[in-house]
């Protein structure tokens, strides 16, 4: 599931017209780099969630042929984003019955997707990454593989992560974060992390992503 709901109102006004995700990089929106590193690591069946200017998100990208996969919308509606746990949970009955990765639709990385697995008794597993000017204190911990919600070696969460269903168990339809679930799984010891030590990107302000584009040039 790529995660592109969001308003941006950081990146303004850019985002006036055009929904966050269609911004380009490098010759190309941004969420086509998620594509097609989803579809280069084997993925076939991508699950998108739009708000914001969403019709401009079907519109450009399709059904997926484009690049080898089957794209489905969650549609939310504009002015209705769910955030990332109400998004990711609304969209549940389309993404089947096993773990399912997620990526934050505004993010640009160099992971490796086929090297991401949930351990059976998991309910998450967290790409975290060096923390960023603009996060500098992080978000959890990572120590022997687990995450855990504070401690030292402290990383910042790269918006990328595989799940459960069963993580959001007892939630309600609506508007609620992500990471309330993830803390409890966390004390519940059922949050796997990685470190990712290549390249990864916030594309939060205009400022990072002319930046971005300067380097993909």
């Amino acid at each position: 599931m790529i995660l592109a709901a969001g308003r941006g109102e950081r990146m303004r006004p850019l985002t006036d017209h055009t929904p966050k995700p269609l911004l380009e990089v490098g010759g190309k929106p941004l969420i086509v780099w998620h594509i097609e590193r989803l579809a280069a690591a084997g993925f076939e069946a991508i699950v998108i969630n739009h708000a914001h200017l969403g019709q401009q998100i079907e519109q450009r990208l399709g059904d997926g042929s484009a690049w080898g996969v089957r794209i489905r919308y969650s549609v939310e509606g504009e002015g209705r984003a769910l955030e990332t746990g109400g998004g990711i949970f609304k969209a549940l009955p389309l993404l089947g019955e096993g773990p399912f990765l997620v990526v934050n639709g505004d993010i640009w990385c160099d992971v490796d997707f086929a090297n991401l697995a949930l351990a059976d008794d998991d309910l998450a597993q967290l790409v975290l990454v060096d923390n960023p000017e603009h996060n500098p204190d992080g978000d959890f911990a990572l120590a022997d593989g687990r995450v855990q919600r504070s401690g030292p070696n402290r990383l910042t969460f790269s918006g990328i992560g595989v799940y459960r269903a069963l993580l959001f168990d007892g939630c309600q339809a609506g508007a609620f974060p992500l990471a309330p679930l993830l803390r409890e799984a966390m004390d519940a010891q059922r949050v796997s992390g990685l470190h990712h030590r290549g390249l990864w990107l916030d594309i939060g302000t205009p400022q990072r992503l002319a930046e971005l584009d300067a380097q993909l040039a």
